[in-house]
């Protein structure tokens, strides 16, 4: 990883944290692409200190505002020219609906929305040097998941992890359709579940009564940070994955997305959707 730039965004706790101190610590210059600047700076210095590396950046980024996401892509390639690894690792659970600043609902707009604007701002910059990787942080909650067409945004019948759940799909089949589009382009794109993750996800306060409490209660049961982020980090650096494209990972193998996952129509489907919603928004993506 010397010499290469890799993005992480949502990185100044949890997994994110994790996998920008194992990037940082292999040579690779990590840019925290974070909404809030006061915790990222720490977050940089902590992972500074555990990589014993002086490449460590930032970048702001709100997911939840598709100005602030196009304006930190052009923030990036302006300061760094190429991008060699995106891990999209930042997500969100609300419990009540809320929308973005676009009027998007909330965790399907942070969570799927934000990252494929991302992503599309940022191709140009990649492959420039090199292959690139494009690493999109799913979960396996995708496996109960199902797409409404009709009711994308649950604007009825709003669950939290009901629309978890959705947006995870989403970043599975948007991985598989991104990962054709690009092929013979030298960059790749394939996603992962992290594991069950003991970070603070969930636990700001904003999952409330038994939702919140049997979040809590499933905690000693699940794995660190740390080893949650082994994932994501094999993923974006591991030699043996540099031609590997479309894949589903988990425990730093070849996972097993699910059937709804695994359907080309609906990764077809989802990108249309996807592109018209932002382009209605204001913000057409420039695909490639």
């Amino acid at each position: 990883m010397q010499g290469k730039v890799v993005v992480v965004t949502g990185s100044n706790v949890g997994i994110g944290l994790e996998t920008a101190v194992g990037l940082a610590a292999m040579g690779a210059t990590v840019v925290l692409a974070c909404r809030n600047q006061d915790k990222a700076a720490s977050a940089a210095d902590a992972v500074r200190e555990r990589a014993n590396s002086d490449t460590v950046e930032l970048a702001r980024i709100d997911l939840a505002d598709l100005r602030s996401v196009l304006d930190c892509a052009e923030d990036l390639k302006a300061r760094f020219g190429h991008i060699d690894v995106l891990v999209n690792n930042a997500g969100g659970i609300w419990s009540q609906r809320q929308v973005t600043a676009q009027g998007f609902e909330q965790t399907f707009g942070v969570n799927h929305l934000g990252p494929f604007v991302l992503t599309d701002a940022l191709l140009d910059a990649m492959g420039k040097e090199g292959p690139s990787r494009v690493v999109n942080v799913a979960s396996v909650a995708h496996h109960w998941a199902k797409l409404d067409w009709d009711d994308l945004q649950l604007a009825e019948g709003y669950k939290p992890f009901k629309a978890y759940g959705r947006s995870k799909l989403a970043n599975v089949l948007f991985t598989r359709a991104l990962a054709r589009r690009l092929t013979g382009t030298g960059v790749t794109a394939n996603s992962l579940h992290p594991g069950s993750v003991a970070s603070g996800f969930g636990l700001d306060g904003d999952l409330r009564g038994i939702r919140g409490l049997g979040n809590r209660l499933f905690r000693p049961f699940e794995i660190s940070t740390a080893a949650g982020a082994r994932t994501s980090i094999y993923v974006a650096s591991a030699p043996e994955l540099e031609q590997v494209t479309g894949g589903y990972f988990q425990r730093c193998k070849p996972g097993h997305p699910s059937k709804r996952a695994r359907s080309d129509a609906d990764a077809a489907r989802l990108w249309a959707t996807s592109e018209g919603l932002v382009a209605e928004a204001g913000f057409p993506i420039a695909g490639r």
